[in-house]
């Protein structure tokens, strides 16, 4: 697949390093894994039936890294692969600087929410898709076009182009597919990432204006390590116990503080589900 229209190039902020270091939190280390798993995979250093989503393989031998890394392989070496790889990177950042506000403002405690979703989503409804049509069970592309698709949907109208075709952002995920199959490639696994990404859309946006009801709320487990709005790490102390807390020889700090919400026009919705969390929300008086 060919890219999109650029968002940051590896010259814009000198060198490859920082410009790793520059991406948002949760598609820094997504992007990290993904493109350290593929390489695992194809240079020999792990069989990449290792990686591949095999249920009874779990069951009966308790392989539960195969709950995780069917969203980092994205395959074989080949053009399609490089471009999965950037366009996971591409949009997952896009996405996570302005996610839907499910409770902590818009920042990135949304975003690792829509992930967790996506996942889960993606896990019970792959059984559905074998039944439709041949499904590889590798999740990467999936859960990236579950993100191309919800961030579609929030800035349906942002200027994209592909190949220097330029379209809005609504008809990029469709225009994706329309090339996967006009150049042969594996299309379901985006079918089903768009899908899942329309469910996600649905319950968000669409359900709480409908209905009146809001489905899904970030927790506030999320919300409390993560803050509200953008997650910023937490500047280095002389003493990290004094912001935080301390149990013999080990010492954390407090979550990072939070930027102020993304999308201010529109108010977290009670700070999200309370999981059984005693503590006070982050951001509360």
């Amino acid at each position: 697949m060919p890219p999109a229209n650029n968002v940051q190039g590896l010259d814009d902020t000198g060198g490859p390093q920082a410009w790793f270091q520059s991406l948002p939190l949760v598609t820094r280390y997504w992007f990290g894994a993904a493109l350290i798993t593929t390489c695992a995979g194809n240079f020999g250093l792990v069989s990449p039936m290792k990686f591949i989503y095999i249920w009874d393989n779990i069951w009966e031998n308790f392989e539960v890294w195969r709950f995780l890394t069917p969203f980092l392989f994205v395959g074989s070496f080949n053009f399609n692969t490089l471009m999965a790889l950037y366009m996971l990177q591409s949009f997952s950042q896009r996405y996570e600087m302005e996610p839907y506000n499910t409770g902590a403002g818009g920042g990135t405690a949304d975003y690792v929410f829509a992930i967790m979703f996506g996942t889960v989503m993606t896990f019970l409804s792959y059984p559905l898709m074998v039944m439709l049509m041949p499904t590889p069970p590798i999740f990467a592309r999936t859960l990236m076009f579950f993100v191309l698709y919800v961030w579609s949907k929030r800035h349906p109208t942002s200027p994209t182009s592909i190949w220097g075709v330029e379209m809005k952002a609504i008809h990029l995920p469709f225009a994706y597919v329309i090339l996967s199959v006009l150049m042969g490639g594996m299309y379901s696994d985006l079918l089903h990432g768009i899908a899942v990404g329309h469910l996600f859309y649905f319950l968000v946006d669409v359900a709480p204006i409908v209905y009146g009801k809001d489905f899904l709320h970030t927790p506030q487990f999320l919300i409390d390590q993560l803050g509200v709005g953008a997650y910023v790490a937490p500047a280095p102390t002389a003493s990290a116990g004094a912001r935080g807390g301390a149990f013999g020889n080990n010492t954390w700090q407090a979550p990072g503080r939070a930027n102020p919400p993304a999308d201010p026009t529109r108010p977290a919705r009670g700070g999200g589900h309370n999981w059984g969390s005693g503590g006070q929300r982050l951001g509360g008086t």
